[in-house]
């Protein structure tokens, strides 16, 4: 350290001292120019001491432990708040545009809960009561399902758990005591500014000091709410992590490349048939070829804007072509082999059923 030190000084003081001489200080020039390029060197052969902790310069690896104090744990995949909303706002733009992701959550939706779960009122063996009493449940439980549209929630439930890895919902009792159900968005649940030092509050969520998996209340829009009234649902962690994972946490690259994928090949095979035919001309000029083409043509259309001339040429049903000497046909589109590009999506579709322990044909 004490060497780069003095390096450093002797650098600035060359610097400043060839600052005003005339051109014929050359030794001083030639020095400078000499430290200069060894510093150079230097720094083009650094070797930065976090490059083992990135992978393919995208997303960083974590280190072995976890924050200090940090409560949802290092096992969790992210290590702070800002970090694990990163993460469910990528998942969330997969499950948005990405055509494989939404395959994904529709699949589970309808093999988890299909159009929505039947509920029937029963009297508990061995239990002596009225015929009365299990019509008067079943009064309530479905005006529950209507009230508040539960089949179709069932649905957004697990869309939800899949999504973002979590759900909240909120209990409120009205004033006729019908308990309705609404979300809660996971953005709203944060830590306050103000409880930044608190232990036993992170991501939102304020727990017994001593058990993690005590839950005492629940930050909503910076203010305090019960846990009574709060359901959480959380997947993809452990028992003792405060926020759960998005499904396709692990595979989001996976389905980012199998969609750019699927793009670049169709959109390779939109250009390659869009070109019907090449004529090859041999031996043949620029304005020859040009006056070629405008002679066999059977429309001309001029850019008013650019005054560039097209000419167009229709080929009927079973055209057959006289090619003069010099002048030769190629069919691009009879190079076009899309399985090459196939077997690589499937691998990587193959990998994202893995991840939802789906047959391939899902």
């Amino acid at each position: 350290m004490k060497e780069e030190v003095n390096s450093s000084v002797t650098t600035e003081a060359v610097v400043e001292s060839s600052v005003g001489k005339p051109a014929g200080s050359s030794a001083i020039n030639r020095l400078e120019r000499r430290l200069l390029e060894a510093f150079d060197d230097l720094w083009d052969n650094f070797v930065d001491p976090r490059e083992p902790l990135f992978d393919s310069g995208e997303d960083r690896w974590l280190q072995i432990g976890s924050a200090a104090g940090s409560p949802i744990g290092s096992h969790s995949g992210v290590l702070n708040e800002q970090q694990h909303r990163d993460l469910r706002n990528q998942c969330r733009m997969l499950a948005l545009t990405n055509e494989f992701a939404i395959n994904g959550h529709e699949n589970r939706i309808s093999y988890i809960v299909g159009s929505g779960h039947t509920y029937r009122a029963a009297v508990k063996k061995g239990v002596e009561t009225t015929p009365e009493l299990a019509a008067d449940v079943q009064t309530v439980l479905d005006h529950f399902i209507r009230e508040n549209r539960w089949h179709g929630r069932q649905q957004e439930i697990v869309h939800r758990l899949d999504r973002d890895g979590e759900v909240f919902l909120r209990f409120f009792v009205d004033e006729e005591g019908t308990t309705r159900v609404r979300f809660v968005e996971p953005d709203q649940v944060a830590t306050p500014i103000e409880l930044a030092g608190n232990a036993a509050v992170s991501f939102g969520i304020e727990t017994h000091p001593d058990d993690v998996e005590t839950v005492v209340a629940y930050y909503i829009d910076s203010r305090p709410v019960e846990a009574g009234v709060i359901q959480h649902r959380k997947a993809n962690v452990d028992a003792n992590v405060k926020r759960g994972l998005p499904l396709f946490a692990p595979v989001r690259k996976n389905l980012r490349r199998a969609e750019k994928l699927l793009r670049n090949m169709s959109v390779v095979a939109e250009i390659q048939s869009a070109i019907a035919l090449i004529r090859k001309h041999r031996s043949a000029v620029r304005s020859d070829v040009q006056q070629f083409v405008a002679d066999q043509a059977d429309a001309t259309v001029t850019n008013s804007s650019n005054g560039k001339t097209t000419n167009f040429r229709q080929y009927g049903p079973g055209t057959i072509l006289d090619a003069p000497a010099g002048l030769e046909y190629d069919f691009p589109t009879s190079g076009i082999d899309a399985s090459n590009y196939v077997t690589v999506l499937q691998a990587e579709l193959r990998a994202i059923a893995s991840r939802l322990v789906m047959p391939e044909f899902m």
